[in-house]
């Protein structure tokens, strides 16, 4: 059985440059402290974490829209969930993510939540304060 995770997170910096911390290589391997390879291109591939977790881009539209089909190192064999990042600007001038991850396996939804929230958005509050 697998369930769907969707978080909601306000930053005070523009899509753009939410939108390049998780699609280029260099800015999310500095973000996760983390060795990452990522695509630029739909039908590429990707790996976060030291290749914990692993895929291939589905869909990118800068500062708008992310979509990976995405699956970590101890997911059950052949199991790969969808990752959708939606970026809407605020009126600040701030970025509204959405994050939906389709297809969890239901044993490991607490972790990954929590993994999207330490690994990720927590982490890129504190680099748009300290950059």
């Amino acid at each position: 059985m697998c369930k769907t995770i969707k978080q909601k997170v306000k930053f005070k910096a523009n899509p753009f440059a939410i939108y390049q911390l998780l699609a280029d290589t260099k800015k999310i391997s500095a973000l996760t402290g983390k060795p990452a390879n990522i695509s630029k291109n739909i039908g590429g591939n990707f790996s976060l974490m030291s290749g914990k977790v692993s895929g291939i881009i589905v869909d990118l539209k800068p500062s708008e829209r992310i979509v990976q089909a995405w699956r970590r190192e101890d997911f059950p064999e052949g199991i790969f969930s969808m990752v959708t990042v939606t970026l809407k600007e605020t009126a600040d001038g701030g970025t509204n993510l959405v994050l939906t991850h389709r297809g969890v396996p239901k044993e490991l939804i607490d972790d990954v939540e929590e993994n999207w929230r330490q690994n990720f958005w927590e982490k890129i509050k504190l680099s748009i304060k300290t950059g």
